[in-house]
């Protein structure tokens, strides 16, 4: 339930359709200073609520209303929010002195890079920068050095950041989409104004799921690499056929294309060792980013190492610029160390609790959409879940976009909101359990969840 902060042990429910008072007071302040009001757009939705703390598995807002928190800041916080052991660690950083060196490597560098290569055993070599955004940026340029090439390819319903090569559209309507196309290609809708045509005409869109396409490309173009997440979870949760991914290694074999998979949410969240475990296919590249660090800024790229070394080939023809003031900053490399060893203690329980958490709130929305008579799928991968309301789970963008309830998806995620079960409000986006998540928090988001449908 929404409830009030500063209250005792049973705080009262807010009516519904209470006003954000605070909130709207801050929201407004923020548009007379900040670009848009929030300081990434992708934040910017409706109820625009300012949340000024959190704790485990609570997001609290301005206005003294608690939340169960499934939006997780987009995926990061896989241990929960303000985590003790993670939070210990940066505080110990500061105490020992660890600081922006800016030159050389440092005892603590050297360490995440060790915990990343043992965790991950595609990633012979690693790079750490400070997002996933940069980590997709130098994957790119990686795979153009080494093949000669300028084509890329991507997914339609995928997201591999905010540059130019990447930043197209994540959920385009139909209409500019055009209808399905195998094998084939799709236009290249910019999610920003700025992008040169030049470097649209480079980048190949296609949907998940469809081999033919990715041939259909290679065959016609000189690809450089193919991008793609192991599942699409920036439009929920889909997850890749069992060919699909198997597929796609062979094909980028076959073609001389380097194939990057984007861990960036998948990445310690489906598994320590990425969803490329799960999937058994042995990427050339992979980028990591948010759950790394539960919640600190840092990306990291890793692959084969004839590849990354080609970041300092004795060739300048060949050699790769990667350089940042702030990368493996001293306090998101103390986060990241000390959220992989918590991940790997005790031969990974944490995934054992999460998994068990995650199922019982999977079992228990089917069986509230049953009890309701409604028709909806719940889609699942690890901790990542998300709810379709459609009667299958989607293969791709096309499947979703025809088949899913965009209207009911949307009202539910905003009554939930006011009942204080926080999913982000924008429909079909991915939802994450925590390690910080209790089965008491999972038991009260399904009874919210009941009322919610009694009222849909």
């Amino acid at each position: 339930m929404k409830r009030n902060m500063n209250t005792a042990s049973q705080p009262a429910t807010l009516e519904r359709g209470a006003h954000f008072a605070s909130s709207e007071m801050l929201a407004k302040r923020a548009g007379k200073y900040i670009a848009g009001g929030v300081v990434s757009l992708n934040r910017k939705v409706d109820p625009a609520i300012v949340f000024i703390r959190a704790q485990g598995s609570k997001l609290y807002d301005a206005d003294g209303n608690e939340y169960i928190d499934y939006h997780a800041a987009f995926g990061p916080h896989i241990l929960g929010h303000n985590h003790p052991h993670v939070n210990a660690a940066v505080l110990k950083a500061l105490d020992d002195g660890w600081s922006l060196m800016g030159s050389g490597t440092t005892p603590w560098e050297i360490r995440l890079a060790e915990l990343l290569c043992e965790a991950v055993p595609s990633m012979s070599l690693v790079q750490i920068c400070n997002t996933g955004s940069e980590a997709t940026a130098h994957a790119i340029r990686l795979s153009r050095a080494w093949t000669g090439r300028e084509d890329i390819v991507v997914t339609l319903g995928g997201y591999n950041g905010w540059h130019n090569e990447v930043a197209r559209a994540v959920m385009p309507g139909l209409e500019e989409t055009g209808p399905r196309v195998s094998p084939g290609e799709y236009a290249f809708t910019p999610l920003s104004a700025g992008i040169p045509q030049s470097t649209q005409r480079r980048v190949h869109v296609i949907n998940f799921n469809d081999l033919d396409s990715v041939e259909y490309v290679m065959r016609r173009y000189p690809v450089a690499c193919v991008v793609t997440e192991p599942v699409l979870q920036n439009i929920g949760v889909v997850p890749p056929q069992p060919d699909y991914l198997p597929g796609l290694r062979e094909l980028c074999d076959g073609h001389g294309s380097v194939l990057v998979f984007d861990e960036v949410k998948t990445g310690f969240r489906a598994a320590l060792s990425g969803y490329q475990s799960i999937a058994r296919v042995t990427p050339d590249l992979s980028v990591f980013g948010k759950a790394i660090a539960n919640g600190y800024p840092l990306g990291v790229i890793g692959g084969n190492s004839e590849i990354m070394q080609l970041f300092d080939a004795p060739d300048p023809t060949r050699r790769v610029l990667i350089a940042g003031t702030y990368n493996a900053h001293p306090l998101p490399t103390a986060a990241a160390i000390a959220t992989i060893e918590y991940l790997q203690a005790n031969g990974g329980e944490v995934y054992t609790l999460l998994e068990r958490l995650s199922a019982r709130l999977q079992a228990g929305l089917e069986a509230l959409y049953a009890e309701k008579g409604m028709t909806a799928t719940v889609s699942r991968v690890a901790s990542a879940f998300c709810t379709y309301f459609c009667d299958h789970v989607p293969v791709d963008w096309h499947d979703l976009a025809a088949c899913h309830d965009f209207d009911i998806d949307r009202r539910f995620r905003r009554a939930l909101i006011q009942r204080g079960v926080y999913q982000f409000p924008i429909p079909c986006k991915q939802g994450s359990v925590s390690a910080a998540h209790s089965e008491a928090d999972i038991d009260q988001t399904l009874e919210i969840t009941r009322e919610v449908l009694a009222e849909l």
